[in-house]
């Protein structure tokens, strides 16, 4: 199960001067090309599920895949949400499975960004969960990309950089430097005497979001200069583009598989050229060695009830409980039945999903928890039994 710690990730390629890539995850085209590339290539990758994106999709269902694509591969990923929108929906990714959060505050004055963040932070690590904060404004230019990114680029401050990060505490920041979201004619003038400044400033890994468009020259700069991230998902889609009208315009007569077929080798070899440019191919084994596994843990608890209390009086527990735990941050599900067998030692059970070893201590002290056991469930569960318990 190679899911690692996405700090522990980011701050490896900032140590060594290189940059992983955080490629946008549309559907199972993208997916599977962008771990094919990674695993050709022997390098570190973060899946980078972007809120806008499933506005008219599952998220949930997409990101079920995603972790089965991870938890199965042999190089080192990460699950990062992209752009969330609020609090809320950062939280419902950490439940689904997201390892890391960026919630995009950036386009608010400073003072409201700031406090904004914290307050994902706060959460967010409360359950091992990385946290990417955006100083200055990184806005859209054409299509999709400028009506989600509205506005004019505001250019991050190194002054305030370094304000935000300590006041926020987030594990790395994504700064604006001239970049822009989505397609741009001609190369982007970026402001590397700024990125200098802003890297001096600051303590933690730079991100650059809008990586599409770059030079291989500019990305070499970026990465000198202390990036240690990129975002890249518009020349993916392009990539996948230009395959589905070329098999459009020799004869798919618009069968859908015939127009996909190949899609996902386009999304591969793009991924693949960028992994190779960014400086992460051939750096899966170390980056494993030396960042912590990602586990997930299960919190089990098995118990009996004295004989007056009712099966429906049980239900009625295990449905109150499961409306007062599943909102305490870091726990992904909550399942509770009773035993099949009629003759076992416990007869129901407890199966609480947390989202790493930090979300344990979060659970075990949560005001909501233990008003629940003190009140509802202890005073009935007098025999019982708990663990928690990883995959190994």
């Amino acid at each position: 199960m190679p899911l690692v710690n996405l700090s522990d990730m980011i701050n490896h390629a900032s140590r060594h001067n290189y940059a992983v890539g955080a490629f946008g995850v549309d559907n199972l085209d993208f997916l599977e090309g962008i771990m094919q590339a990674a695993e050709n290539c022997r390098a570190p990758v973060v899946l980078n599920l972007i809120e806008s994106h499933f506005q008219g999709s599952d998220f949930d269902l997409l990101m079920a895949a995603t972790q089965t694509a991870a938890r199965r591969a042999a190089v080192p990923v990460a699950i990062n949400f992209d752009h969330g929108t609020t609090l809320a929906s950062a939280e419902h990714a950490i439940r689904a499975g997201c390892n890391g959060v960026m919630v995009d505050t950036s386009a608010l004055p400073f003072s409201e960004n700031l406090w904004q963040t914290r307050d994902v932070v706060t959460k967010a690590h409360a359950c091992g969960v990385t946290v990417e904060g955006e100083l200055g404004y990184v806005p859209g230019v054409e299509g999709v990309s400028a009506e989600q990114h509205p506005g004019e680029m505001t250019y991050t401050s190194a002054a305030e950089a370094k304000v935000f990060v300590e006041r926020t505490g987030v594990d790395c920041l994504a700064v604006s430097i001239g970049t822009v979201h989505g397609r741009k004619k001609g190369v982007p003038k970026l402001d590397f005497a700024r990125l200098a400044k802003i890297k001096e400033a600051t303590a933690v890994p730079l991100v650059i979001h809008g990586g599409s468009g770059l030079s291989d020259d500019q990305f070499r700069r970026l990465i000198a200069n202390g990036v240690a991230k990129i975002n890249y998902y518009t020349a993916l889609a392009d990539a996948a583009g230009r395959h589905i009208r070329d098999n459009a315009s020799t004869g798919s007569k618009g069968d859908l598989g015939l127009l996909l077929a190949g899609v996902r080798d386009a999304v591969r070899v793009e991924v693949e050229r960028c992994l190779h440019l960014w400086g992460s191919g051939g750096r899966a084994a170390e980056v494993l060695a030396q960042c912590r596994p990602w586990h997930e843990v299960e919190h089990v608890v098995l118990y009996n009830v004295p004989e007056e209390v009712s099966e429906s009086d049980v239900a009625a527990i295990m449905r109150e409980g499961k409306k007062s735990l599943i909102a305490i941050p870091g726990v992904r599900n909550i399942r509770a039945g009773r035993a099949i067998q009629s003759d076992g030692k416990y007869r129901y059970c407890w199966l609480i999903s947390l989202s790493s070893q930090s979300a344990v201590e979060v659970y075990r002290n949560h005001p909501d928890l233990l008003h629940f056991s003190n009140k509802v469930f202890w005073p009935v569960a007098t025999d019982r039994i708990e663990l928690d318990m990883e995959e190994s």
